[in-house]
This record gives C-alpha cells, sequence and structure tokens, in this order.
C-alpha cells in the first residue's frame, strides 16, 4: 500500500533529514546569498543520482522521472533564505553566524524536500509522471526569489499541472497540518515615506515646519484606508514599523522617514490603495506647509489554493495523517512569495505542525528563540510525496 510504503521510508530518512536541517541551521544564509546551501542541496541531490540544474543564481530546480506512462507534473517548492536575527537557542546547532538566523524555518522546508526527493526516488519505478523540486532563494527579501525563477522558466520544460509547498507553523501542534482553501495569505507593500519641513530649535516652534508633527498627522489620518475607505469585507492591514525623526530634545529637524507595510487579499483595491495613501500623506504635508515623497514598493501578490487541488491536498493529507490531525485554518496576512506561482499555476500551500507545548517548542516564526519539534520532520517528507504520487494519478493502492 503506497500510504504504508512512504510511511517506512519517511522513518528510514528522518535521521538524515534532521542531520541535514541541522546543519542549515548552524549555516544559515541571508536572502540571495544562499551559495553554501544551495552546494549543500545539490551535493545531496548528486548522492541520490538526481539531476539538478542551477537558476536564479542560488536556486536549484531538479527532475525526478518515474518509470510508468504518466504525462502529469507535479512541483513541490521550498524556500532557502535565512533572517537577519542574531539567535538566542543553546542547541549545539545553533546558529555559527551572529546576526543571522533560520527564525522562519526554511531550513526544515529545504531538509525536508531534499527528504521527500529520497522517498520519491526511490519510489521512481512504481509511478509515472515528473516531479519538480524547487529550491528557491530569496523569499524574505524584495523581489522574491520566486519571481527570479520564474522569469527563467522554472515554471516551464516541464510545466507543472499544480505547485505545492508547506511552512512549519509553531502554533499548530506536531503531527498536523493547517489548510484553507481559497485565499490564503496577504500581499505585501513596502511603504516608504519621507517627510520634509524646516528643522529649528525646539523652543522656537513658530519659525519652523515640524515634520515630525507632519509625519504624526499622516500616520493617524492613514489610518482611514482600513477604517473608512477599505470595504470591510476586503481584510486590509497598514502598519508603519519605523519612525526616524533625527533630532534631539530641543531640535525640531528638516527630515522625517517612515516606512511601514500594507496588506490586503484583493489586487483591485490593493491599487486603489496606493493612490489613496499617497493622496493622503502629500495632501496633509502640503496642508501644513512641508511636502512628502511616498515611495511603494510592490512586494508580493496574495496567495490563493486552488480550490479542487485543495480540496484532493486535504483528502490526501486526511488519509495519510488521519482526518482528526488536519486544521481548517483561517487567512493569514503575512505575506510569502509562494503566492507568484499560486498567481500562475494551480497552487496549494499548507502549514506543518512544528509546535510542542510539552517540550516549550512554541516562539513565533521570525523570533530570535525559534525552533521545532523535529518529529515533524518525518511528517514533513512523506506526507509531500504521498501527495505527489497522488498528484501524478496514482492510487493508494499502487505501491
Amino acid at each position: 500500500m503506497l500510504k504504508e510504503a512512504i510511511a517506512q521510508l519517511a522513518k528510514d530518512v528522518h535521521q538524515t533529514v534532521i542531520n541535514n536541517r541541522r546543519y542549515l541551521h548552524a549555516h544559515p544564509e541571508l536572502s540571495f546569498q544562499e551559495h553554501q546551501t544551495a552546494a549543500f542541496v545539490k551535493a545531496r541531490l548528486s548522492e541520490l543520482g538526481i539531476p539538478w540544474n542551477a537558476v536564479a543564481g542560488t536556486g536549484v530546480v531538479a527532475l525526478i522521472k518515474g518509470e510508468l506512462p504518466c504525462n502529469r507534473v507535479v512541483a513541490l517548492r521550498a524556500d532557502m533564505d535565512a533572517l537577519p536575527i542574531t539567535e538566542t537557542n543553546t542547541v549545539d546547532y545553533a546558529s555559527q553566524y551572529k546576526g543571522v538566523m533560520h527564525a522562519c524555518g526554511h531550513d526544515a522546508h529545504t531538509s525536508s524536500l531534499l527528504g521527500t526527493a529520497a522517498i520519491l526516488y526511490s519510489l521512481k519505478s512504481k509511478f509515472g509522471g515528473t516531479v519538480k523540486l524547487i529550491f528557491q532563494p530569496g523569499e524574505e527579501k524584495l523581489p522574491g526569489g520566486a519571481s527570479l525563477m520564474i522569469k527563467e522558466g522554472v515554471l516551464d520544460n516541464p510545466k507543472p499541472n499544480v505547485v505545492i509547498g508547506q511552512h512549519v507553523m509553531p502554533s499548530i501542534e506536531c503531527g498536523k497540518i493547517g489548510i484553507r482553501k481559497g485565499k490564503l495569505m496577504a500581499s505585501m507593500d513596502e511603504l516608504l515615506v519621507t517627510v520634509r519641513g524646516k528643522g529649528g530649535h525646539g523652543a522656537q516652534p513658530h519659525q519652523n515646519i515640524d515634520p515630525v508633527l507632519i509625519a504624526s498627522h499622516i500616520i493617524i489620518a492613514l489610518q482611514q484606508i482600513v477604517s473608512r475607505i477599505a470595504n470591510p469585507n476586503n481584510p486590509t492591514v497598514l502598519s508603519f514599523g519605523k519612525v526616524v525623526a533625527d533630532g534631539a530634545i530641543n531640535i525640531i529637524p528638516d527630515t522625517v522617514r517612515m516606512e511601514g507595510t500594507f496588506r490586503t487579499l484583493n489586487e483591485q483595491w490593493r491599487s486603489e490603495a496606493h493612490v489613496q495613501m499617497k493622496k493622503i500623506a502629500e495632501g496633509i504635508a502640503e496642508s501644513m506647509g512641508g511636502s512628502c515623497a511616498f515611495m511603494i514598493n510592490r512586494g508580493y501578490p496574495f496567495l490563493i489554493n486552488e480550490e479542487k487541488l485543495t480540496e484532493a491536498v486535504r483528502l490526501f493529507a486526511g488519509a495519510y495523517l488521519g482526518e482528526e490531525n488536519i486544521i481548517d485554518v483561517d487567512t493569514w496576512m503575512a505575506s510569502e512569495d509562494f503566492a507568484c506561482y499560486s498567481q500562475l499555476a494551480d497552487s496549494c500551500f499548507y502549514f506543518l505542525g512544528v509546535g510542542n507545548a510539552q517540550k516549550k517548542i512554541h516562539s513565533a516564526l521570525h523570533t530570535p528563540a525559534f525552533n521545532i519539534d523535529e518529529n515533524a520532520l518525518a511528517l514533513s517528507t512523506g506526507l509531500m510525496a504521498y501527495i505527489a504520487v497522488r498528484q501524478l494519478g496514482f492510487a493508494a493502492e499502487t505501491i
């Protein structure tokens, strides 16, 4: 039976997957700098006998061709980059590079896909079609590695019928996955705002044009985008996380710089909101005697799980894990450049539970104490292999 065969193979490769994950965790690399990581992936693929090609600099694409008749192609994606965070975990595989850490679990994604590759390669005489393995750089930084790999043809030659991805989620207990059909994750835009006035002595505000005051009004007024301009049925987030007014106690600066993010799940509204934000900010600055340069770096689109595919993946996951271990999740206003694949091909992205309350493994993504329950790495490899074979059209009884 397919499930039992894959589960045993997942068990067999589990320790290797753990070892690979720990090596990658100890040697993290920032977006588009994943040279050691890519070399590691290439070496592991070569050891397995799986041919690969370098794509988009540090990206890697590999193919596993089944030996039975089938024309379908299933793409499986993992991202490889780390974050500019200093790790606080005291584990023996903690990051060896100060200020760089796998705080988003991409080490787990990469090692897991290598494990899935090993499972599928050992079964290639039992199924047909092609599995395309996408090891992607630069998910954490615009323009995003997905868009670059797509430009270089990762969705061609051969063209995948579906693209599948997974992401670790510490808020979900190990042994479970979270899934949702339709819109899942938000688009993401970077807001870079410069407010200019006329600086001077803090005790003589009447002689100045205070950019700090102008910036404050802009931040408050822009919340109208969410509370009064957006349709309440369109989830929308507008947040500023960085405001730099480099004056002093008694010095009003000439300039204030602000950085923020805008997220939504509707592309038409997204474009309309861009116009509204600039109009509001520039109008306020002008009315108060200053000026505002409002720049928007358009980031990833929203991520959508194709409904029929996601229903199938949910069914396969239930068969492999048990229906009680499948959680229906809500939309999440974080963003992911897997969305770029989802806009061009039928795609499904699900969340892999890696939390464990008893082991006190629950730190959130993008935090210095983030870690995973490595038991999830047996589940993740086998589940993705099972989904891939089923998506290639082979029934549960074929192996």
